[in-house]
């Protein structure tokens, strides 16, 4: 076992309990147990929120799957993936101080608070937590999995060993502090991101003799290497542009990161975010996904791309420096899955508990039920990620594919459109979500586009006839 590269983990690891046993003090104190506990009483400063929403979006896939995936087609990945600076901008300018003042006047606690006031049907709530609950859990499956992953390679411990340590680190937390505990653990975690990229990818620099000659290796090696169409020429144009939705535009419709949306504190907060924001996604990625086409030729022939940061981090850093470093990707990690674990429970307490079985629960009793359902979700995670797949990368790509086609125009076209309806909104749902499982499945990539981008088209084409066809069926949208 490497003690050196594991103590810095553990340090980590002892921050973010500490961290949360403080923070479970103000959610027990709360007279607003919801706001509390799901969105920390909306006080989130500019510097945190970026922070949070650039530690949530960052992930497993990002830290792992996608350096990895850089290792194998080269600086083409690297294009690819920086579609993802503008994550933090179009979330908060597209969503916006509307969006914050919409869901405080609807006292939304989650987004489907957002979607059930605006569209007032049972059947868009529904669906939207069936949405939520699925497609979540393959991206909590994903996390739990790159977690695990990363403690085995640092440790040496068996997989089920490391997958048991990360579920029972992140649940402890989690549980008792609520989104408090997440957000400002994602503070701390995003600047040891930020930090251990730079560290990293300098270091890996060095090791290949400067950026001239690890280009001439990859050139040397296969010349699709250093161009924008990947190892084997499939990152077409389109396929790159296409791409954008998935990771760029699209994620305006992410139910972990929308949520951040309604947290902040106020204008001043939201537009310190923007910027932080788009700086930090934007320097993260492009370091990350270039340690990965680094690091090809300092260790070739990597078999298990995931494994190209741990290994590559172990190369060329002192045993301590390293496990400095690689608590960045476990900080992605532990974010992330704290986010999901705590978003898919409040759609399973607060969207259909508490508005379809017991209305009038007790605070006491929401609080005890938050908090075991969270328990409960964490257990089933853990059980799932027992038996993990090979590729985590498309487990979580596929999941925010589904969410996107499932509430990207639900919720921007039901904040700045007042024609929407209940069943625009049900028909662009079903819509989105179907064609995009059968386009995942069947058409991968539909006319060289990503698989999300005609369902995308196709959602949005039948909220507006529906809405429009319906006007007749449909009360006055509520003031919004």
């Amino acid at each position: 076992m490497n003690w050196q590269a594991l103590i810095p983990l553990i340090i980590l690891l002892v921050l973010m309990f500490a961290v949360g046993i403080w923070s479970s003090r103000n959610v027990r104190s709360s007279e607003t147990f919801l706001e509390s506990y799901f969105l920390g009483d909306r006080g989130m400063g500019g510097f945190i929120l970026a922070m949070t929403m650039t530690a949530t979006y960052g992930s497993a896939s990002s830290f792992i799957g996608g350096p990895g995936t850089a290792y194998t087609q080269g600086l083409g990945w690297v294009l690819l993936a920086m579609t993802q600076v503008v994550t933090g901008y179009f979330v908060l300018t597209v969503l916006g101080k509307k969006f914050a003042i919409v869901t405080r006047k609807y006292k939304a606690v989650t987004m489907v608070d957002f979607l059930k006031e605006r569209y007032q049907s049972k059947w868009v709530v529904l669906f939207s937590a069936l949405s939520i609950i699925i497609f979540l859990f393959s991206a909590m499956a994903a996390q739990w999995i790159g977690g695990a992953r990363l403690i085995e390679s640092l440790t040496g411990l068996q997989y089920t060993t490391a997958l048991f340590i990360f579920a029972l680190s992140v649940l402890v937390y989690v549980i008792i502090g609520g989104f408090r505990a997440v957000a400002l653990t994602d503070a701390i975690q995003g600047s040891v991101m930020f930090v251990g990229t730079l560290i990293l990818l300098i270091a890996t620099i060095i090791a290949g003799g400067g950026i001239p000659a690890i280009m001439d290796d990859l050139a040397s090696e296969n010349i699709n290497l250093i161009t924008p169409y990947g190892a084997e020429g499939t990152l077409t144009p389109t396929y790159v542009s296409s791409f954008w939705i998935l990771v760029g535009v699209g994620v305006v419709a992410l139910p972990q990161v929308t949520v951040r949306a309604m947290s902040y504190k106020d204008s001043r907060s939201m537009h310190r975010a923007i910027i932080i924001g788009t700086i930090v996604v934007g320097f993260i990625m492009l370091n990350m996904h270039l340690i990965g086409v680094f690091a090809r030729p300092i260790l070739p022939g990597i078999e298990i791309a995931d494994q190209v940061m741990p290994l590559i981090a172990l190369e060329v850093l002192p045993a301590w420096v390293a496990g400095l470093v690689l608590a960045a990707p476990m900080a992605a990690i532990m974010s992330t899955v704290d986010s999901l674990l705590l978003l898919v429970s409040s759609t399973i307490v607060k969207d259909v508990y508490l508005n379809y079985i017991e209305t009038k629960a007790s605070q006491q009793k929401v609080m005890k039920l938050s908090m075991g359902v969270t328990a409960v979700l964490g257990i089933g995670v853990f059980l799932m990620s027992l038996n993990p797949p090979d590729l985590i990368i498309w487990l979580n790509l596929f999941a925010f594919g589904g969410l996107e086609a499932a509430f990207i125009w639900p919720i921007i076209l039901g904040l700045y459109w007042k024609k929407g309806n209940k069943y625009g909104a049900l028909a662009s749902m079903v819509t989105g979500v179907g064609l995009y499982i059968l386009s995942d499945s069947f058409f991968p990539q539909p006319l060289g586009l990503h698989s999300v981008v005609l369902p995308v088209v196709f959602s949005l084409a039948s909220y507006i006839l529906v809405s429009f066809g319906t006007q007749h069926k449909q009360s006055p949208a509520p003031e919004i």
